[in-house]
Formats: C-alpha cells, structure tokens, sequence
C-alpha cells in the first residue's frame, strides 16, 4: 500500500516537474508573435492559441503534486495553531475535499473529452486547431488529484503508525 501511495506521489511529481518546462514553450510562443507582429508585420494565427491551449496542461499538472507539497493556497489560521490529532483531523478533512473535487471533475469532463474527441471539435479560428486533446488534461489532472489524495491519506495513517 505504501509503495503505490509513493508510486502515485513520484507520478505526480514527474509530471509537475515536466509541465513546469511548458511554461517556457509559451514564452518562446508569445516572443514569437511579438517579434512577427511588429519586427516583420506578419502575425501569426497559431501563436497565440497554441499559448493558450498549452498553458492549461501547465497548469492542471502541476496541482496534484502541490496538493502533496501543500502548495495550495489555503485559509490555515485554524489549521496552523492546530496539533495532534486535531491537526490529523483537519488534514484528512482536506484531503476528502480534494479526493471529492477530483471525483466531480473527472465525472464531468470526462464526457466532455469524448463529446469533443467524436466530433472532432477544433476552436473554429483561423489556426483552427483540433481541441480534445487540451480538454483531455482536465480529466486526467482530476484522476491525478484523487489519486494524490488518496495517497497523502494512506501515507499520513502510515506515518501516525510507525510514530505510535
């Protein structure tokens, strides 16, 4: 069991460690038009877009290990004051949230994925690009969180057992 929870969580930690190099894709994407905006007085149609459609794999990919780290924004005047099993408490509470989050997320969009890969959507612009496998992010970032979730909880019960 731990073994998987450790499997799940350097998962994560490969994807959120590949995705934050995207970010440097969209800079060279964005320089790009810039320069062929005003340097040559030909913009591009695909720059943009492609900027855009690949920012959401930045993004997406990199939550589930910042939920492990966590990285997450959060409101923790309560949860830093708190200690022992009070702490473990508000800690689990988290992790059901995230697990929950991720359930309703992967439940929704994943026909939404499908719906868009059937039909062969594209963004209807003129680079016109097909768009299902920017959606297909989504739903694979939700299984991530679940499973980073689920995770984080067996690796808490594991280490409250080898401190008891």
């Amino acid at each position: 069991m731990i073994f998987l929870c450790r499997r799940i969580t350097a998962l994560n930690r490969l994807l959120f460690t590949a995705a934050k190099w995207l970010v440097y894709a969209i800079v060279l994407m964005m320089l790009w038009e810039v320069l062929s905006r005003y340097l040559l007085n030909s913009p591009t149609s695909w720059a943009p877009e492609l900027a855009t459609l690949t920012f959401g794999p930045y993004f997406l990919l990199g939550g589930p290990y910042l939920l492990h780290l966590g990285g997450h924004v959060a409101v923790d005047v309560i949860s830093e004051k708190a200690t022992g099993g009070f702490a473990v408490a508000l800690k689990f509470v988290g992790l059901a949230l995230a697990a929950v989050t991720g359930a309703i997320l992967l439940w929704f969009s994943l026909p939404l994925v499908w719906q868009s890969f059937s039909y062969g959507e594209t963004s209807y612009s003129a680079f016109n690009p097909v768009i299902w496998p920017a959606k297909a992010f989504l739903p694979l970032a939700a299984l991530l969180l679940l499973l980073q979730a689920l995770a984080d909880v067996g690796l808490t019960v594991s280490s409250r057992k080898e401190g008891a």
